[in-house]
């Protein structure tokens, strides 16, 4: 027998108030509804909505720092746009740009792509992101577990990519280079030719004006390369400079037992403001076969970045903080 089951809808109308009512020995409590939650007025809801997000950049985010152990730690150097950089805007420029920016690309659990010595050496999954203020405008930084290919636990300086087409790139054979003695000769012997060139003083040592010499081999070169950092009266550091000071940065590429000034750089302090740049790293950061240079930069109060490119087969500088442009 098929039960057919009915359904009444009952409406129990009492009096408003608090009433207790007897119903089939159940005891009910009738309550007055509670007052309603207070709507913001439609305009500031829809003001609220209208507010744009800061948009985000375009292109891939290049980031550099320094790793230790199975950690690294790195900041933000800029967009990248071909062989050049492009700046972040600034919380003066666009407030709440930073906040947007690292949760959307640099929240916990992001991987980056890993980079030393020009080649791809592994992973980076992000922890944990903050605030890097040892730059002339604060940087987001992000710190985070690092698994490497083996081989590549000698890699030190790091540099990261955050679009998803370096993941295609292939891993390297990673090489760390030590200079040895006729590089270390070659970059006195290119600081002893710049120094007339650009009409600086000479220093009473040049052997000891020398603050940093690094040796390392691009893919696109047929030799070795070395970079040296000259400072007369000052330092290597975020640091006063003194009386007539001045930076001078040399590059050479060897051919044959020779090495050929291949980059010049030179920034007096009293002119231009101190600016004493130290070679960071290599990496053909756009993929277009051809490696660039990144560039540390110490000011008197603060650091800043700086790159070299290839252009029509020389090398010249694509990009600097705008906080380290020259006071003149």
């Amino acid at each position: 027998m098929r039960r057919r089951w009915l359904l009444l809808a009952v409406i129990l109308t009492v009096p408003s108030g608090c009433d207790n009512v007897t119903w089939g020995g159940v005891d009910v409590r009738l309550q007055a509804p509670p007052p309603q939650a207070e709507v913001a007025p439609a305009s500031v809801m829809e003001e609220e909505h209208e507010v744009p997000l800061p948009p985000l950049p375009d292109g891939p985010i290049l980031l550099a720092g320094t790793r230790e152990g199975d950690g690294a730690t790195l900041s933000v150097v800029g967009e990248v746009r071909g062989d050049a950089l492009a700046p972040l805007p600034t919380e003066d420029e666009v407030p709440g740009f930073r906040a947007h920016f690292t949760q959307a690309l640099l929240a916990p659990g992001t991987q980056l792509v890993l980079f030393s010595e020009g080649v791809r050496i592994g992973r980076m999954t992000v922890t944990e992101n903050s605030e890097d203020t040892r730059f002339c405008h604060p940087r987001p930084q992000v710190t985070g577990v690092v698994e490497l290919v083996p081989g590549a636990s000698g890699a030190r300086r790091i540099m990261a990519l955050t679009d998803t087409a370096s993941v295609r790139r292939p891993f390297g054979e990673f090489r760390t280079w030590n200079h040895d003695y006729d590089q270390r000769v070659a970059s006195l012997a290119l600081a002893t030719e710049a120094i007339p060139q650009v009409g600086a003083a000479w220093p009473p040592s040049l052997l000891e004006t020398r603050a940093d010499i690094q040796a390392f081999r691009l893919p696109d070169a047929r030799g070795a390369s070395v970079a040296a950092t000259f400072v007369f009266n000052d330092r290597l550091a975020v640091s006063a400079p003194g009386e007539g000071a001045y930076a001078l940065f040399v590059m050479g590429t060897a051919e044959g037992s020779a090495y050929r000034s291949s980059y010049l750089g030179y920034r007096p302090a009293g002119a231009e403001g101190k600016g004493v740049p130290r070679y960071f790293g290599h990496l053909d950061w756009d993929g277009d076969g051809d490696s660039e240079i990144l560039l540390d930069v110490f000011g008197a109060e603060h650091r800043w970045f700086a790159s070299l490119g290839q252009r029509n087969g020389t090398w010249t500088q694509t990009y600097q903080d705008a906080c380290g442009a020259p006071a003149g």
